[in-house]
């Protein structure tokens, strides 16, 4: 994947929960032409561990993470709208996060870094496209972590975008999402090599990101996703001389390779930063209620995403944000999707993602 694109964010940058940033900047990618009048862009928050590159460009023929939602004639139709997403500021993908060079001592931030909040990525989107001279959205979309994004850009900047995608997201992080993230971030922590967070970086904490990141997958499907992909498949070339505590199983397999993938490109104090800022997110913070935190916001069209069978952000969370900006006059569609592929839908069954975002931005 090629450098992306940078902007600077207003300095000294302050953040939500009173930590302060000097020389920061936010990592972006874009797709397609802002028009004369400055009204066709849209503004695309990730996930907990996606970079900016969402589709192949000129710039990056690689395919994105979204490869078949964003780009000419597609959901997110590129001949329509100019795209810009950006990497979350606290990861390690371009923007300033953990694993980033503090200006004021010359060496990585490591746990230097301020706490961080959902609430500064979502300000952090924002002060991009300020710094790109786009002042109003057409839309502002986001899934997981980004879906919760899009709920507090909507307190902060009530009258910044004219429509609005939360994609399984949440108001608040519910006990399960708690309880997980919190032993991924034990997993992590309890790793020798974490050291304390300053691990060098061609020694991080492996053992403890695999396993971190293995925890996750497992609830990013659903239990009947596992049963009808991988059944009890064995794995190729098992042999009776193998440890009886060897993996056995392609299910195992399975999660040993994405859990590879991941030590190979995330950073795990950015992980750790970005995994406590989606626990610590409460929409009621902004003015008591999620229902009042949302008062200001003049977003004319409103579309509200979930899965039936995501573990790790129910569908009654979805409802429950469809409720909040319903309850303050919005023009809401509420899209409780019967798919099997759990929390990653929105990456996989893109049929039905398809469908529901070209028909609303259509």
């Amino acid at each position: 994947m090629n450098d992306p694109s940078t902007v600077a964010l207003p300095d000294p940058l302050r953040l939500y929960r009173g930590g302060v940033l000097q020389h920061a900047r936010i990592a972006y990618e874009t797709w397609g032409q802002l028009s004369a009048a400055r009204d066709n862009a849209i503004l695309l928050f990730t996930g907990l561990s996606p970079s900016a590159h969402a589709a192949s460009s000129e710039r990056d023929a690689s395919p994105g993470w979204w490869q078949r939602i964003l780009g000419p004639g597609l959901a997110i139709d590129t001949h329509r709208y100019f795209v810009v997403c950006i990497n979350s500021l606290g990861s390690c993908f371009g923007s300033t996060g953990p694993a980033s060079i503090d200006p004021a001592t010359g060496e990585r931030y490591r746990l230097s870094f301020p706490e961080l909040a959902v609430e500064d990525i979502a300000a952090g989107g924002m002060a991009a496209m300020r710094a790109l001279g786009i002042e109003r959205l057409d839309a502002v979309i986001g899934a997981s972590l980004g879906g919760m994004c899009v709920i507090a850009f909507a307190a902060q900047f009530p009258h910044a975008a004219r429509r609005l995608i939360s994609i399984s997201g949440s108001l608040a992080a519910s006990p399960f999402s708690l309880a997980l993230r919190s032993l991924q971030r034990e997993a992590i922590m309890r790793d020798p090599d974490w050291q304390g967070g300053q691990y060098p970086p061609d020694h991080p904490p492996r053992s403890g990101m695999r396993i971190a990141r293995k925890l996750g997958t497992i609830t990013y499907r659903s239990a009947a996703e596992w049963r009808v992909r991988f059944g009890r498949e064995r794995l190729a070339g098992n042999a009776l001389s193998m440890s009886p505590f060897a993996p056995r199983f392609a299910v195992e397999g399975y999660l040993e390779s994405q859990a590879e993938r991941f030590v190979r490109v995330f950073d795990a104090n950015c992980y750790l930063y970005l995994s406590s800022a989606m626990d610590r997110f409460d929409l009621a913070e902004h003015g008591g209620t999620s229902e009042a935190a949302l008062r200001e916001c003049t977003a004319e069209h409103v579309l509200v995403i979930g899965v039936e069978s995501d573990l790790l952000f129910p569908i009654d969370e979805q409802a429950a944000i469809a409720a909040a900006f319903r309850a303050n006059g919005a023009s809401v569609q509420f899209a409780p999707l019967p798919s099997l592929e759990g929390h990653d839908a929105f990456l996989v069954d893109i049929p039905r993602f398809d469908a529901q975002i070209r028909t609303f931005l259509g």
